[in-house]
């Protein structure tokens, strides 16, 4: 089944042209448009990155979702079904999330020996408690002698294949990592950074700070940056280049529910307007094709329906959909249900006014968890245990 197409809509005839923009290098790849897929848990699988990948015409970067590495060292199940990659997914990319340099290393090295991707990324930017308490996500940067040891290891055990890594701005205003956390990357060999310009403390909440994208450009011309945070829409894509002067873009909230932002991106960065503003029937075809796509990859169509009905609201947004039917279509178990409730809906509906905002989860202004004694020395080498390496993403 193809993917519906949205249809093209003008935007402002003043937009920069980007269509002379470099290359975004990442070890031996080329990444044209300079965009790249942030991984996000439960989201960014094969399915969604199929999706995605189809709107840009196969151009761009997408990275899996977040895998352990101490679960793909013990080969888990659930954890090897997850970095099963399309036969069109080139470069196949794959988000690493580790707390010992040793499993990181054993991880890596398995990757590389048994060709498991063409790229690995290395998370160190998730906020959420339960890994901040273990000194795990945006709080282990703050460690830096264990953060060196766990990219040394990521470096010399990938051989040929480039090591990226993802982080945030510090735990919080009183303590930033992210401009040592950098060089440190530079000096072990990692082949490009990403930041999102926001502290642990402030989860989704606020403002994402691009002044800090820009300081890090500055601070490590050597190699490439990446800036990630409130990029809702093509143009913002644009406009954080612009400001920032980094190297690409990683978007991940901003395409929930909304896979053909990613041929809005390539329009922008090839210097075109035919930006896509969907009517509700084409959202609906894409719902469905993107619920059927995750029942064939789980290879069960009830829990491919049941898995994609976190999505339903993203998709959604801004149409008018009354709140039972948004209810019962988050309940549906099957294609044939969700596309009978779809076919209930005025489906002429033109995409509504201010549905390219915020989406997704937003919080701030939190406490971070951590360790007893975490901030008492930032280069002491914490010996974090097992449990620091939870299943769970952000950034």
């Amino acid at each position: 089944m193809p993917t519906p197409t949205p249809t093209p809509a003008q935007s402002p005839s003043n937009r920069p042209d980007h269509s002379d923009h470099s290359d975004l290098t990442v070890g031996p790849y080329a990444v044209r448009p300079p965009v790249v897929l942030a991984p996000m848990a439960g989201i960014t699988n094969a399915p969604f990155r199929t999706l995605c990948r189809e709107f840009s015409g196969g151009k761009g970067l997408f990275v899996s979702e977040m895998i352990t590495t101490r679960a793909l060292v013990e080969r888990n199940e659930k954890t090897m079904q997850l970095i099963r990659f399309d036969a069109s997914e080139t470069p196949r990319s794959i988000q690493l999330y580790g707390v010992d340099p040793a499993t990181v290393g054993k991880a890596v090295r398995m990757i590389a020996e048994e060709d498991l991707a063409d790229h690995i990324d290395l998370n160190f930017g998730c906020p959420v408690p339960k890994v901040t308490r273990k000194g795990g996500g945006s709080a282990l940067p703050y460690k830096r002698n264990l953060l060196r040891s766990i990219l040394r290891e990521a470096v010399s055990g990938a051989g040929d294949l480039p090591v990226t890594m993802k982080m945030r701005k510090g735990i919080d205003d009183d303590h930033l990592t992210y401009l040592d956390a950098g060089r440190i990357a530079v000096e072990e060999g990692v082949s490009a950074v990403a930041l999102h310009g926001r502290t642990a403390a402030q989860h989704y909440g606020g403002t994402a700070d691009w002044e800090a994208i820009a300081r890090l450009k500055e601070h490590v011309p050597e190699i490439p940056v990446l800036g990630n945070g409130d990029i809702w829409s093509a143009d913002d894509a644009l406009r954080m280049v612009r400001e920032t002067g980094c190297d690409g873009v990683v978007v991940g909230r901003g395409c929930l529910g909304r896979p053909w932002l990613f041929a809005d991106l390539v329009a922008a960065f090839e210097g075109r307007d035919d930006f896509r503003r969907p009517t509700l029937r084409v959202v609906a075809d894409v719902m469905v094709r993107h619920a059927t796509l995750l029942g064939e990859w789980i290879g069960d169509e009830s829990r491919g329906v049941i898995d994609f009905r976190k999505h339903v609201a993203w998709y959604l947004k801004g149409f008018a959909v009354g709140s039972e039917m948004r209810k019962r279509l988050a309940i549906t178990s099957s294609l044939e249900a969700l596309r009978a409730g779809l076919d209930e809906l005025d489906l002429d509906q033109p995409w509504p006014a201010g549905a390219d905002g915020p989406r997704g989860r937003t919080s701030g202004n939190n406490r971070v968890a951590l360790p007893d004694g975490w901030l008492k020395d930032p280069y002491d080498c914490a010996d974090l245990g097992a449990d620091a390496e939870l299943d769970t993403s952000g950034g």
